[in-house]
């Protein structure tokens, strides 16, 4: 880290001592702005007091704060190992061709138009009225507020059923915006739906022997296996876009040692049919009627093309897994593995192994262990959008490893890395403590600043904007540890309030939202699914204390200090 990077307040307890920056003043609970001010002053303080460069030797927290910066064990040497439980998955081949695409696809319509035919006559017969309005307004909470209507003839578990087998069987786009479904809190997602999408979740369909051998031979040539010590043909993993196998290598750092790798092979004909696959699905929803209207359709799908597009070049992954890696160097508790050059094209990626389960497997640990990983879960994120304006941005809980023993973290999958502007991070941050100190007006003005209000809504959508914002940020709202166990109903009055929100909108969110909100919802959800007590707010002081804003920012906050100072 540099020195400009790292903000002397974290430097040592002797200075944390000093006075705490959320201490109420003469009775009066201080604003984001005003702590921000009041360290300042501290900071001005302690350069006029002391050496500058005092407290500041080699290592440094990297940026880390202090409210999350306990140390970790030093990381052991670890065997590979497959999970314990080991998923039973098929060997079925990927269909490669645009013609066996568009079969699979249609046989999927097929199969679900038969189930939502089955469902109607059961119901017309037992004289209950089929219900496949998604949009309209209803009694019951169950639709009131989930994201997909649990009373829907389309949607019934034989249906979720067949999707989820479809999926797997597909891969590709399909499966990964299924995926991206499937993090959502059960509390929004119809019971049915949800079991079917764990299924999704857990993993693809494998690709046959013969098949994996073709794909791997189209990217690293025909003697790829000449440069192995050994490759594990049985898939660790199973993902959207490829599949993961174990291998071990002779390390490139040290000839003398091996090292344990993971080769994640993408699936032949998937970046092709990327725009394809998005077009067919959105087909066969549109048929359906569950998708909401307000939801700018149009837009969603675009983007969606232009991720999952980019997903495909594991290329841009390992170059974006690089330079996590770098940004990350001298964080104590999260691990980025590093990648082998050498086993890397644009269909394979080979990375350092890491020992671990997803994150949402910690449930089962005891309380301190939860909020430790809640609190480095949350820390990184703030720090991925805040200092380094560069995220992973892929939530997958198994995208992020626990390994107990060690207590080490491991921040994987770089597909859907991103870069955000240093304007839009500015207003987001602003929108972000607005919503923390509920303060409306702020909130709605960096809205309009970031594209996700036009100025021009109805009262009742500013209104249902606000209390969504403020619903989200409780966390950062709250003294001391926020309990994401103990307060699970965020989502379902976040989703309840969207309805009125799709109604009424008048533009589609920022295109960096999307990936953003996915981002930061995951890091919600899974603390939520452990469990975990973390203190939010005091993260988000201390991020936005020592946040350097534009020259734009930067005048308007001198403004203001004047006009108060006046």
């Amino acid at each position: 880290d540099s020195p400009s990077t790292r903000d002397p307040v974290a430097m040592g307890a002797e200075e944390e001592e000093d006075v705490d920056a959320g201490t109420p003043v003469d009775g009066k609970k201080l604003t984001f702005a005003e702590r921000r001010e009041l360290e300042r002053k501290k900071k001005e303080a302690r350069a006029r007091d002391a050496d500058p460069t005092a407290g500041r030797g080699e290592g440094g927290s990297g940026g880390i704060p202090s409210s999350a910066r306990d140390p970790a064990p030093a990381p052991a040497p670890a065997v590979p190992t497959k999970p314990s439980a080991p998923i039973e998955r098929r060997a079925v081949a990927v269909p490669s061709s645009p013609i066996q695409r568009v079969i699979g696809f249609g046989s999927l319509a097929a199969g679900l138009a038969a189930g939502t035919i089955t469902e109607s006559a059961r119901r017309a017969w037992r004289g209950r009225k089929p219900s496949n309005d998604s949009n309209g307004d209803s009694s019951s909470p169950v639709e009131a507020e989930s994201i997909i209507p649990g009373d829907s003839i389309f949607m019934t578990e034989a249906n979720a059923e067949r999707l989820a087998v479809a999926l797997c069987r597909m891969r590709g786009a399909a499966l990964k915006l299924g995926q991206m479904l499937s993090i959502q809190d059960e509390s929004v997602i119809p019971p049915q739906v949800q079991r079917a999408l764990e299924r999704v979740r857990q993993g693809a369909d494998v690709m046959p022997a013969d098949q994996l051998e073709k794909t791997v031979e189209s990217h690293l040539g025909v003697g790829w296996k000449d440069s192995l010590l050994r490759f594990d043909p049985e898939p660790l993993a199973a993902a959207s876009i490829g599949q993961v196998h174990l291998a071990t290598v002779l390390d490139p750092d040290d000839p003398e040692s091996t090292l344990d790798v993971c080769m994640k092979i993408q699936y032949p004909g998937v970046a092709r049919s990327i725009h394809s696959d998005i077009d067919n699905l959105m087909r066969l929803v549109s048929l359906t009627d569950i998708l909401p209207k307000g939801l700018y359709v149009e837009h969603a799908v675009a983007v969606a093309k232009e991720e999952l597009t980019l997903e495909c070049d594991y290329e841009y992954e390992r170059d974006s897994q690089a330079h996590m890696a770098e940004l990350l160097r001298d964080d104590p508790h999260w691990h980025v593995p590093r990648v082998i050059p050498a086993l890397c094209s644009k269909g394979v990626i080979t990375t350092e192994y890491a020992p671990g389960v997803a994150i949402d497997k910690a449930a089962a640990l005891p309380q301190d262990e939860r909020d430790y990983i809640g609190a480095q879960l949350l820390r990184v994120t703030l720090r991925e959008l805040f200092e380094f304006r560069f995220m992973q941005t892929d939530p997958n809980f198994a995208n992020f490893l626990y390994d107990s023993p060690t207590r080490r973290l491991t921040l994987i999958d770089f597909g859907a890395a991103k870069e955000f502007p240093k304007k839009f991070v500015d207003d987001y941050l602003r929108m972000v403590v607005a919503c923390a100190e509920r303060d409306r007006k702020g909130l709605i003005d960096a809205s309009i600043s970031l594209g996700f209000l036009t100025g021009d809504e109805s009262p009742v959508l500013m209104d249902a904007h606000a209390e969504a914002g403020f619903q989200v940020g409780r966390p950062f709202a709250a003294e001391g540890a926020y309990d994401f166990g103990a307060e699970r109903d965020m989502t379902r009055r976040v989703a309840g309030l969207g309805k009125v929100m799709l109604k009424h909108r008048l533009t589609p969110p920022p295109r960096e939202a999307y990936s953003l909100h996915r981002k930061l919802s995951g890091a919600f959800l899974a603390c939520m699914r452990i469990g975990a007590r973390v203190p939010a707010g005091t993260m988000l002081r201390e991020m936005y204390e020592k946040y350097e804003f534009g020259d734009e920012d930067a005048d308007s906050e001198s403004e203001e200090e004047a006009a108060n100072t006046a």
